[in-house]
């Protein structure tokens, strides 16, 4: 099953780390068993996409390859074992690749290579490329139907704006693998950049008081704004951490003890003792995600209080179904008030990457339009 899809089609390719992204014209993946051919509408752009391209962060993937991460298209074409999906729909494409017979080896689509021999052959020999293009070849069980009457009819979304589900699924994970229930309090931390930024989205609409901490007292008040104007029943306190480890303890304890803390570091706060600050305000039998980059999170009442620690990378399939229904059922804002957006044609790659650095933080994300 196909529409027309023509031979060859545009894409964004990074040769070399010293000559950085051309757009160029390619030819155009072709369908067969396991895997769809999306057009693409939007495609994501991650807050340290331009460390991971110019080589600040040396990640290690093959080259040449098509940038990108999450995205969102119709479908164009469908291999013979697709039952579900039709041509012209509307999918979330998810960035987490594994490999179908051995879970384990997993990557992040043109960002990393993974960890194992078997991730490093899928992405070198059969997933190499992302999704800033104008169509891509994704894995079909990768593709996630999206109720688009819904979504962009009733609660009037646009396809880019959803597409900031790919951000708020990173902490959605945690929050779920750590059980966060309703009413629950729960520190996450740091909550000033993307990901803990739309962390706090993320538990506010679970049901969750959030405190969110972190040392930008602008970002602060920024996301008790974005919480009040776009939850009106949400509740969220922040904290402005002082690098006390015991006097940020008992101001992330100051509403009472916690349920739960989520972890969220950049590998440059990997020294940090925040998260042991949020350890030592937990009630007896709390949880802690780590998802971040944090080195030591052990204090002496770990063992005491009986302390359930988890670490979790990205999501489950489980969640991102889940989460989709959390979108379907209206219960996060809309426009604005769920996402500052900001778009880009691939010709201005450079740019998007600048921007998609600084444009930064709850309810604030850069996408291709290609």
């Amino acid at each position: 099953m196909a529409s027309n899809i023509p031979s060859t089609h545009r894409a964004l390719v990074l040769d070399t780390i010293e000559d950085g992204f051309h757009v160029k014209t390619v030819p155009t993946p072709q369908v067969g068993l396991g895997n769809v051919i999306v057009h693409i509408t939007a495609s994501g752009i991650i807050s340290y996409h331009r460390e991971v391209y110019n080589g600040g962060r040396h990640y290690k993937f093959p080259k040449p390859i098509v940038g990108g991460i999450s995205a969102i298209g119709r479908v164009a074409a469908l291999g013979p074992d697709s039952t579900a999906l039709h041509v012209g729909q509307l999918v979330l494409v998810d960035c987490v690749i594994h490999s179908r017979d051995n879970p384990d080896d997993l990557f992040l689509t043109a960002i990393h290579e993974g960890a194992t021999p078997g991730s490093r052959k899928l992405i070198a020999d059969v997933w190499r490329d992302g999704t800033w293009a104008e169509y891509a070849k994704v894995p079909l069980e990768n593709c996630f139907a999206l109720d688009e009457e819904r979504l962009c009819g009733t609660l009037g979304y646009t396809v880019p704006e959803l597409l900031y589900m790919c951000y708020l699924l990173v902490p959605y994970g945690g929050l779920r693998d750590i059980r966060v229930e309703p009413g629950e309090t729960i520190v996450i931390v740091p909550a000033t950049g993307g990901f803990g930024g739309a962390g706090v989205m993320t538990a506010v609409a679970m049901g969750a008081r959030v405190i969110a901490a972190g040392r930008n007292e602008k970002e602060l008040a920024r996301i008790k704004e974005v919480v009040r104007k776009g939850f009106p029943n949400g509740c969220v306190e922040t904290v402005k951490l002082t690098g006390d480890e015991m006097v940020d303890a008992q101001a992330m304890g100051a509403w009472g003890p916690l349920d739960a803390v989520l972890d969220l570091s950049p590998p440059q706060a990997m020294n940090e003792h925040y998260v042991q600050s949020g350890v030592h305000a937990l009630r007896r039998n709390g949880r802690v995600s780590l998802m971040g980059w944090m080195k030591n999170v052990i204090v002496p009442t770990f063992i005491g209080k009986n302390i359930t620690l988890k670490g979790k990378l990205m999501y489950e399939r489980e969640d991102i179904l889940n989460f989709i229904k959390m979108m379907e059922r209206g219960l996060f804002p809309r426009g604005k008030d769920f996402v500052d957006l900001k778009t880009f044609k691939m010709e201005d790659w450079k740019e998007a990457l600048d921007v998609g650095a600084e444009h930064t933080g709850v309810a604030k994300f850069v996408v291709f339009t290609p």
